[in-house]
């Protein structure tokens, strides 16, 4: 089969994909926002994660984050419309942005058919495994039609672990109250993150240091690898390469996988999750 070169495989940027990814595929990306005090920000065009939690250390900003606008899906749409394109956009878990919805209410404006939407339910490493997933389909050939199926029969097999180094973050977007802040600040409790149904949920707590935790985020790979697509497993990390590479080595050492990315974890992603943030995503067979 050859790739049917009409399809345009478009994405949001909490799919944080690599520029290498992005031109390797011909994906096009429509950002999310960041504000920070009175500037908004196009999320990894205009300010990178590095700034963002530098700024948010020294000036004690707050990030916020906001979705694109239909206006934004808009323009998106209509360039790879009049150049004769069909639209596949996969976008992030409607659950927890407006940006799926945005999305919806662009393509009203366009003749039926031309434009598939598709919610990933998912979110950075889990929502790339799903992009890389439809980019590969399209370059072996396969229809919209059939990838929109495939994504839809395994995106709740997609699983994620999201290891948080800080609660900071999380606190000051109004996802961890004051009391459990603080509380996790004096025993170091660090919580492990999943999505689950398309929204973020705790779904355990790990005390001590991140090495510790990550092992046994590791180790509980190693013991369902039979479980587990051995194709591609990815991961997320916001600033915390050195500790990203001895996670890699050691999956690679405890388990057999074909394929092992290593993405970066956006400003927007990272506005909720602060850095040293560590993200695991692989697919249930």
């Amino acid at each position: 089969m050859r790739r049917d070169h009409t399809i345009k495989l478009i994405v949001d940027s909490t799919a944080d994909l690599s520029n290498q990814w992005l031109q390797q595929y011909d994906i096009s990306v429509v950002p999310l926002y960041v504000i920070m005090g009175s500037q908004t920000y196009k999320d990894n065009i205009e300010i990178t994660p590095a700034e963002l939690y530098r700024r948010s250390e020294e000036e004690g900003i707050i990030p916020k984050t906001a979705a694109p606008s239909p206006s934004d899906f808009y323009q998106t749409f209509e360039a790879e419309i009049l150049a004769g394109k069909q639209i596949l956009y996969i976008s992030m878990s409607s659950k927890v942005s407006s940006t799926n919805q945005n999305a919806h209410i662009a393509a009203k404006e366009f003749p039926a058919g031309r434009i598939h939407i598709i919610d990933s339910m998912h979110l950075s490493a889990s929502y790339a495994m799903l992009v890389f997933r439809a980019a590969r389909a399209i370059e072996m050939g396969q229809s919209i039609e059939e990838v929109l199926a495939d994504l839809e029969h395994v995106r709740e097999k997609v699983k994620i672990e999201v290891l948080v180094d800080r609660l900071d973050y999380l606190h000051k977007g109004g996802r961890v109250n004051s009391m459990q802040h603080l509380i996790g600040n004096v025993l170091r409790v660090r919580p492990i993150l999943n999505i689950i149904n398309g929204e973020v949920r705790s779904v355990q707590k790990y005390r001590g240091k991140m090495d510790k935790a990550l092992e046994s985020i590791i180790q509980k790979i190693s013991t369902q690898k039979n479980q587990i697509c051995p194709n591609l497993l990815i991961i997320a990390q916001t600033v915390a390469e050195k500790m990203t590479d001895k996670v890699r080595t050691s999956i690679l050492e405890h388990a057999y996988f074909k394929e092992v990315i290593v993405i970066e974890g956006g400003c927007v992603i990272g506005s909720h999750t602060g850095p040293n943030t560590i993200a695991i995503s692989y697919l249930n067979v």
